[in-house]
């Protein structure tokens, strides 16, 4: 199946609003994500929002059910959460560290994770192993293997940074933990809704993302996968009345499965514009959706790549959505808002939002453009149009 452009256009609003390439900040809503939040909120108003949960029990269901065909796992292998990095800590705070267990990660660890695991490493004598990169940008697979030894109780890894398109080989690194006996925890928060994850295929433990980027779903939702080896040997550092059921005066019970992860309160309305999104990206396929959005990356990429002074910054064997760059005699900030004048959002990426990789190539802040399946080839020549004025001359 063929993504349908002009019928995606007609179905969100955001598209006659300007060119929007932030998708791997925050991708425009479709119409049917924004009318079921909507709903839910006008329910809410009449009905109250206890009142309003209960009549949507079907759709709350829903969501977890989409998340699991998204990922190939069962509704109960799902928790819902706020956001990737809620998802992503609450798997790491329930591991039981000790001082001297060791941590791998990758340069391009975004930056949220890596400051949690310098708090284990302050707090708990957690040792954090940085596996270089190969010669294609990517976590180096060969080297991962050589680095896990005995102490090693974890691989986190970012499936897609922030600061650019590359897509390391999640399913590489599974089949090395796999062997090894290590857990794998993948952040797929910038690759859930344009690449198609299957969690079996690639064998990770845990899987952590969130709603409102390649989803196209709202903001302040996110979920967390998690493997039913790992659901009865973990505990989340905090528990309250949904995660657990206290059974006596002195003793609890922890629910079964991945909802021990989950807090009694929610969005009610966000989680089920996130069971809305899911579906809608099931409707197209992701197949389809992938394919489209690599597609309008790698034209956007050459077309960039021919405007002087414009330098690509993405690295890996593997691209996505995200397309970074630079121009000579620009800071990144000066050409997002020259780019914003004409009605075009980008956004930039800074050093510390990735510091390891961005120190290793010596960047302070990249351009990042992000397409969707809904960016037409009109609106990349625009930008590029745009990069090319600004091209021959010189700014701070």
């Amino acid at each position: 199946m063929e993504i349908d452009v002009p019928r995606a256009r007609a179905e969100t609003e955001g598209v006659g609003h300007g060119i929007h390439l932030n998708a791997a900040g925050s991708a425009l809503m479709p119409r049917c994500v924004v009318d079921a939040q909507v709903r839910h909120i006008h329910d809410e108003a009449a009905h109250g929002g206890y009142e309003a949960c209960q009549h949507a029990q079907g759709q709350i269901a829903r969501t977890y059910a989409a998340l699991g065909e998204l990922l190939n796992c069962r509704p109960e292998q799902i928790a819902l959460t706020d956001s990737a990095t809620t998802s992503w800590q609450r798997i790491v705070r329930a591991l039981p560290w000790q001082a001297g267990d060791r941590v791998l990660t990758g340069e391009a660890e975004y930056a949220s994770n890596y400051i949690t695991l310098l708090q284990l490493a302050r707090h708990l004598g957690v040792e954090i192993a940085v596996v270089p990169s190969d010669a294609d940008g990517q976590i180096d697979v060969d080297r991962l293997a050589d680095t896990i030894d005995a102490r090693t109780r974890l691989v986190a890894l970012t499936h897609v940074p922030t600061n650019g398109g590359l897509v390391n080989p999640a399913a590489d690194v599974g089949a090395v933990t796999r062997a090894k006996g290590v857990a794998f925890l993948l952040d797929a928060c910038q690759s859930a809704g344009q690449i198609d994850l299957d969690v079996r295929r690639i064998g990770c433990d845990f899987l952590s993302a969130t709603g409102r980027k390649y989803l196209r779903g709202p903001r302040g939702t996110g979920f967390l996968y998690v493997h039913p080896d790992w659901s009865d040997r973990l505990e989340p550092a905090s528990l309250d009345m949904r995660s657990a059921r206290w059974t006596a005066a002195d003793a609890y019970t922890p629910q079964p499965g991945a909802r021990k992860f989950e807090t009694f309160e929610f969005n009610y309305a966000g989680v089920i514009g996130l069971g809305t999104a899911v579906d809608y990206a099931l409707s197209w396929g992701l197949p389809a959706i992938e394919a489209r959005i690599g597609w309008l990356a790698s034209t956007l990429r050459r077309r960039l790549d021919r405007i002087p002074g414009v330098t690509i910054r993405d690295l890996g064997r593997d691209t996505c959505g995200i397309c970074s760059f630079t121009l000579d005699g620009w800071s990144a900030e000066a050409v997002k808002a020259a780019l914003a004048e004409q009605h075009i959002r980008v956004t930039v990426s800074e050093r510390a939002a990735t510091r390891l990789d961005m120190d290793r190539r010596r960047l302070d802040a990249v351009v990042r453009a992000s397409v969707h399946y809904y960016t037409t080839e009109e609106e990349l020549d625009r930008l590029c149009d745009a990069v090319a004025e600004l091209a021959p001359a010189s700014a701070a």
